[in-house]
């Protein structure tokens, strides 16, 4: 089980090249994870999510140093986040919307 930290001690903590990986996995620069990170700006939920997943990444690789960041403390609507598990297992339970089957 993961433990997660926010973008901005994410950040603080990363080294020069860590921060650089997550930026260029991300199709962007550092200069913008840090304007996700003060909340200057939000990332849209692609961008969240490739961030948590490149997170997790430089993390695994950190020995502890760093944990990843949750998608959902990234975006402005952090509930589109919140359901996608509940999701996937309806649809592999093959269960309805409804709860039927």
């Amino acid at each position: 089980m993961f433990l997660s930290m926010e973008l901005k001690e994410f950040l603080k903590v990363a080294t020069k090249r860590e921060r650089a990986d997550v930026a260029v996995a991300c199709s962007d620069s550092v200069s913008y994870l840090y304007q996700i990170a003060g909340e200057h700006r939000y990332a849209s939920p692609w961008m969240a999510t490739q961030i948590e997943r490149q997170t997790r990444v430089v993390a695994d690789l950190s020995d502890g140093r760093l944990e990843p960041v949750p998608r959902a403390s990234m975006v402005r609507h952090p509930e589109i986040f919140y359901d996608v598990g509940l999701r996937e297992n309806t649809q592999e339970t093959g269960g309805d919307d409804d709860g039927t089957r």
